[in-house]
């Protein structure tokens, strides 16, 4: 499959600048694929076509546009196992993962929104008007590498469903998939110009995106400096925008907990996709006097997680997925030695000799004002923080610029008390089920908005209020 070109208005075209974007495979360090690179006349061109698509989709039928999302479906549908090679091969994830988490899981956020937007009520009756909810316009989309397919289904398809057209910046770590999204739309014959993609680097594409007079509303996930600044940029014309932003969510263990299976949940937590997971549970907080018992069960699970191959079904944690996320990483491990935590799991990286692969680390002895409890890490890092009483478990949970996600293990009165002290805007009690329909995104400098379920439908929606002259109603404050 072909990804050297830009897919704008309908059709393949290739860039403006004639420029490419190697895709590196993480694990090997292999180059696998090269990708445009976009730069502002593409992001006119793409944002134009959006323009003119939008009163004619806007217009389109709701049962129209769930006819045309179903066969992007059934596209996506039939390229399963190709889009777990490419995600093993362009992220490093390992197989099993990648098949659950970045192709199983997106497209199950699919045929949810499909499912959703059916009985979504786009008209609701107050006393004496109506609540319409309308599409906004041309959204900007801008996604991370960690999950490539993923967090675009979060954003692309309830936007489009709810008739806004859409202009896609992929990651330009991770873009492949995001070209397999564009072969769908193709293949569905979804009209000219309501799906756009544009790959590139962020500074070239996503801040021209931002900017774009034409562009009503940027939806961006990724860290919280450059959410930061696409937001600034994006307000300089008052746009609608949505963040999903960074974390360093708590994982606090009450006593009396079921410990083993906190650890090994807050484990799986942050060394799944290689601790780059916004959500993360990298703040292991303990009860004092049960921190060498937990430290022993953690480092006995520990040694059941196999880094290695990706492609091996029998790996856990594959590389990280860039040379520069490996050296960030690796920093934070030096870090932590040197603010005097004590290194239970890992080790420092040594020289690189195949791919960017770091051996999961657990510290323990940490204090919650280090820079490794404090900073988003974005590796398989957690920290071990002992506190004394349930109040100071909840203070050192709070004691973050963050607010993205947490979980609590114990006692259900205790443990109750806990997740509804704690400023985050989602959190797991005793490992409660996960669900499709919950809203996701955060308190605090984690983010802007909600994706997932109706919430993310709501995102892309423009709400008015109509009088009608029936009402009597002679003057609106």
């Amino acid at each position: 499959m072909n990804f050297e070109k830009l897919y704008i208005g309908g059709k393949w075209i290739p860039s403006d600048s004639g420029e490419w974007i190697d895709v590196e495979n993480p694990a090997t360090r292999e180059i696998i694929g090269r990708v445009p690179r976009g730069n502002g006349v593409d992001v006119d061109k793409a944002v134009k076509a959006a323009s003119l698509a939008f009163s004619d989709w806007a217009n389109t039928s709701v049962e129209d546009r769930i006819v045309y999302m179903e066969k992007v479906l059934e596209y996506m549908l039939s390229q399963k196992q190709f889009l777990i090679d490419l995600e093993t091969g362009e992220l490093g994830a390992p197989v099993k993962w990648a098949e659950r988490a970045h192709v199983n899981g997106p497209i199950g956020r699919l045929e949810n929104f499909i499912r959703l937007i059916r009985k979504y009520e786009f008209v609701s009756e107050l006393k004496h008007c109506k609540v319409i909810k309308e599409p906004i316009g041309v959204v900007g989309c801008l996604t991370p590498w960690n999950y490539p397919l993923g967090q675009v289904m979060q954003k692309i398809v309830p936007a489009i469903l709810c008739g806004n057209t859409v202009v896609l910046k992929p990651s330009q770590i991770a873009p492949l998939s995001a070209g397999v999204l564009a072969k769908a739309f193709e293949y569905a014959g979804v009209p000219d110009g309501v799906f756009n993609l544009v790959t590139g680097r962020a500074g070239e594409v996503g801040n021209v995106l931002a900017l774009h007079e034409k562009v009503d509303m940027i939806s961006f996930t990724g860290s919280t400096n450059g959410g930061k600044e696409v937001g600034k940029l994006a307000l300089e014309g008052v746009k609608k925008i949505a963040l999903e932003l960074g974390g360093k969510s708590a994982n606090v263990i009450l006593k009396g907990a079921d410990y083993e299976k906190a650890v090994k949940t807050g484990l799986s937590s942050c060394f799944d996709n290689t601790g780059q997971t916004c959500a993360a549970l990298t703040r292991m907080l303990v009860p004092r006097d049960e921190l060498s018992k937990i430290e022993d069960m953690i480092i006995e699970h520990a040694k059941t997680f196999i880094v290695g191959d990706p492609k091996l079904v029998t790996t856990h944690i594959g590389p990280l997925a860039s040379l520069k996320q490996y050296e960030k990483v690796k920093k934070y491990i030096e870090i932590g030695i040197e603010e005097g935590a004590r290194l239970i799991v890992g080790e420092v990286p040594g020289a690189i000799e195949t791919g960017y692969f770091v051996k999961p680390c657990v510290f323990s002895d940490v204090r919650n004002d280090m820079k490794i409890a404090q900073e988003e890490i974005f590796g398989p890092v957690i920290c071990i923080i002992p506190f004394d009483t349930i109040e100071e478990a909840i203070e050192i949970a709070n004691d973050t610029i963050y607010g993205l996600s947490g979980a609590v293990f114990g006692p259900q009165e205790d443990a109750k008390k806990v997740a509804m002290a704690m400023k985050t805007g989602s959190v797991y009690i005793n490992d409660g089920k996960r669900d499709i329909d919950a809203p996701f995104g955060g308190y605090k400098q984690s983010g802007i908005g909600r994706e997932g379920g109706t919430y993310g439908i709501e995102e892309f929606l423009e709400i008015k209020a109509v009088f009608d002259e029936e009402n009597r109603i002679v003057a609106i404050d």
